[in-house]
């Protein structure tokens, strides 16, 4: 596609440990400033793909290439990564800690100093610059690790579990602090298992199960792609027509609706029609896509 810029592209990876197959002929790629979902359940491979992408894990075959070039380890300077399992130094203080992982990548002092306090003010941490990492919640930590992350300014930023600790109003803080870095051309990926915070944030997202690619493209197409078969309803009665298992395959109950899906090709106005028809008093029949914890619990299964 003309103008499109590909930031990382995986070609044909897999990765075993022993009889152990963690990935399998993995392909994709992540397209150059938008955010990109890696999605999967537990032990699906998201991790060990990650750790190939930076270099912590040689992959057994296939290639990965980051920024048009075959992986080195000079590129690792462009990368950010935050992984799931935390790793700080707990008896330093929060400033001279940031200063390390700055040095780490090449950031002088000076200039590590300011993008400091430009962070530590943005994460709200600024009170607790001169603190030890021990006097920090779990949460603060998280923010923390994220600066760590993001101190050298990198093209490419790998989120794995990115809000992992944080409450729900720093959740809502973590996403919009995303969505800004996002709009400086930065490449992100992150994984998670919070489907309702991916379907807000992402572009696009690649879903993987037992090692293997199940899934993959912009959110968009993916969901259109399912069609709007469920059907928010609100009613009185006509709890005999929601049992036709040849019109609905499922129906979930909420605590004041009810989702409703439709067998492929069914009707949703034929529905409406019968459930008025039956007397039912309909105050909601509302026709909506599929959410993407909806997908992920279909394909996985």
């Amino acid at each position: 596609m003309e103008g499109r810029k590909v930031t990382l592209s995986v070609d044909s990876v897999s990765k075993s440990f022993g009889d152990f197959t963690a990935v399998s002929g993995l392909s994709f790629e992540v397209e150059a400033g938008r955010i990109f979902g890696f999605l999967g359940p537990n032990g699906a491979g998201k991790t060990t793909t990650i750790r190939m992408i930076v270099g912590i894990t040689v992959p057994d075959s296939g290639t990965v290439e980051l920024f048009g070039r075959r992986f080195s380890h000079e590129l690792q300077d462009r990368i950010g990564y935050l992984p799931e399992e935390r790793g700080l130094y707990r008896k330093m203080k929060v400033s001279d800690q940031l200063r390390y992982f700055a040095a780490l990548k090449g950031v002088g002092t000076k200039e590590a100093n300011k993008r400091i306090d430009f962070w530590l003010d943005r994460m709200q941490l600024s009170d607790w610059k001169e603190k030890k990492t021990t006097d920090l919640s779990k949460g603060m930590s998280q923010k923390l690790q994220f600066i760590a992350t993001m101190i050298h300014e990198p093209d490419l930023i790998i989120l794995d579990e990115p809000f992992s600790g944080l409450d729900p109003i720093n959740v809502e803080f973590m996403k919009e602090v995303i969505a800004e870095t996002k709009s400086q051309e930065k490449t992100i990926i992150f994984s998670t298992h919070m489907m309702d915070t991916a379907e807000k944030l992402c572009d696009d997202i690649l879903l993987i199960n037992k090692s293997e690619k199940v899934l993959s493209g912009s959110l968009r197409e993916i969901k259109e792609s399912y069609g709007r078969n469920i059907v928010a309803l609100r009613c009185d009665g006509g709890g005999d027509l929601l049992g036709d298992e040849s019109v609905v395959a499922k129906v979930i109950d909420h605590s004041d609706e009810k989702e409703v899906f439709l067998r492929k090709g069914a009707d949703p106005q034929e529905l409406l029609k019968k459930l008025v028809d039956s007397g039912a008093g309909v105050t909601k029949f509302e026709l909506i896509e599929p959410s993407l914890n909806d997908i992920f619990i279909d394909k996985v299964k």
